[in-house]
């Protein structure tokens, strides 16, 4: 009888052992699915919140790059009237001094040639200045306009022009005075001083006429304008 009941006893402690274990084991499982979930939806979150971030760099970057094009396009046109303004006044100063050292080498030149040949239809000696001013530019590299092989044409007395009509946009004028009297004061007294005078009137082709548009629309400047200079020298002769 002692051993029947032990022995169910034994026999309901097991069951009960056996029933924990599986509850256990239940648990851990139940513990691990539900850790393999969390972790799964933190993943999830991470992959959304960084897929996010991207999205919004991305978004951002195109929003950058936008503004960046619309400020250039705003800001071009403004750039190439801006640089094609100091190419077209800085090549016109350039050529302002160079022209002013050619009539100043000319009229140098021609005040110590000879005067006796003036009366003549066509001076040799305001020929010769004409090719000392055609020298200077062509050294300078400057376009002559065809100024050696332009023509002498009498103007008012002692005054004979050359008018080119060559490969430049206007017409270059090259004026020589060889009487031009200049008064001037010499110990107290006025004295009449002849002169020579040499003119140089250069066309120069502007382009700034070509981009002024792009931000005045209709807007129209002169193509061409004149450079005038002009040198006197006391004759010699």
């Amino acid at each position: 009888m002692f051993r029947e009941n032990e022995s169910l006893l034994l026999s309901s402690r097991a069951k009960r052992g056996t029933s924990v274990l599986l509850i256990g084991r239940n648990l851990e499982r139940f513990a691990f699915g539900w850790r393999s979930a969390f972790n799964a939806a933190i993943y999830a979150l991470q992959s959304a919140k960084a897929s996010a971030t991207e999205e919004i760099k991305a978004h951002l970057l195109r929003e950058t790059e936008a503004a960046a094009l619309i400020e250039f396009a705003v800001a071009l046109p403004l750039l190439v009237v801006l640089v094609v303004g100091i190419f077209d006044f800085g090549g016109a100063f350039n050529l302002k001094q160079e022209l002013n050292n050619a009539a100043r080498e000319g009229a140098r030149f021609g005040a110590s040639q000879p005067s006796n040949d003036l009366l003549l239809g066509n001076p040799p000696s305001v020929d010769a200045v004409r090719y000392v001013v055609d020298a200077y530019l062509l050294k300078a590299k400057i376009n002559d306009c065809g100024l050696n092989s332009a023509a002498q044409a009498p103007g008012a007395p002692l005054t004979w022009l050359y008018t080119t009509t060559g490969t430049c946009a206007g017409a270059l004028v090259l004026t020589i005075s060889r009487g031009v009297s200049v008064q001037t004061t010499v110990s107290g007294a006025t004295v009449i001083m002849p002169c020579t005078t040499v003119q140089v009137s250069y066309p120069y082709q502007w382009h700034f006429n070509n981009v002024i548009q792009l931000i005045v629309p209709g807007a129209s400047y002169a193509g061409v304008s004149q450079i005038p200079t002009d040198a006197t020298a006391i004759n010699m002769d």
